[in-house]
């Protein structure tokens, strides 16, 4: 597992990194790290490694959404830290426990990605302006209904789950790119993934951490090309429904 450093609060922790980066994100608080998103099964002891190597403990389990690679390890991090308080959307719950209807104001769209049940049930279901230690609730709906991002109240950083990838180079959810289209595959509404997408980006953050690539300092100008992208992309399915 790679761990890089951004600023004064961020460690990316990076699984497979070569053949298929999935990150995880340890924050830093003052009673300890808050763990958001907790990679595949076999990422959770690595995880923890992490977290004894840079001496604190996980204080906080926050979930961006819950699809498997980035739910897979929760079981092994709550086993071993079995106080931390464990948030995901009130949304996103539902397909965390197999439930995968929409509501009646949501796009019909199929759930796409994998989603798998774990023990561990969240403590706390949150919504957007809710606060998780430093971060504030963001929703982000679009990969999947209840994906939400978090921005750190102190730097500007915006950790945004799947709402962005910048492996392969930078895409909104549902824009596929050729060296990692896996977060398009994934995707529930590529349109609601771009309205989310242009909402991140009027918050302006000094830093994008995604869920899969490197973080991006200053990203302004990448997420604007990003969004460009997908807004031809969503005017041709438009069209073509027509």
């Amino acid at each position: 597992m790679d761990t890089t450093a951004y600023g004064d609060y961020l460690i990316q922790l990076t699984d497979h990194p070569i053949i298929f980066p999935i990150n995880a994100y340890l924050v830093r608080e003052e009673d300890g790290f808050t763990l958001v998103d907790t990679g595949l099964a076999s990422t959770g002891p690595k995880i923890l490694a992490a977290a004894r190597t840079l001496g604190l403990p996980i204080a906080r389990i926050a979930l961006t959404h819950a699809h498997g690679d980035h739910v897979g390890g929760l079981d092994v991090v709550h086993a071993a830290f079995p106080d931390a308080e464990v948030s995901l959307s009130a949304r996103d719950v539902r397909p965390f426990n197999g439930d995968m209807s929409r509501d009646h104001d949501e796009p019909q769209a199929k759930l796409r990605g994998q989603f798998v049940k774990r023990e561990t049930q969240p403590t706390r279901l949150f919504h957007a302006g809710d606060r998780v230690g430093s971060l504030e609730v963001v929703a982000a709906p679009g990969h999947t209904p209840g994906q939400v991002a978090f921005r750190d109240t102190r730097d500007g950083t915006l950790i945004a789950g799947d709402a962005f990838q910048t492996r392969g180079g930078i895409a909104v959810a549902g824009v596929s790119r050729p060296l990692f289209p896996f977060v398009a595959m994934a995707t529930w509404h590529t349109a609601t993934a771009l309205e989310t997408a242009r909402r991140l980006r009027d918050l302006d953050p000094a830093r994008l951490a995604v869920g899969h690539g490197p973080a991006l300092t200053d990203p302004i100008a990448a997420m604007d090309a990003a969004i460009a992208v997908a807004e031809r992309k969503v005017r041709r399915e438009v069209s073509r429904a027509r």
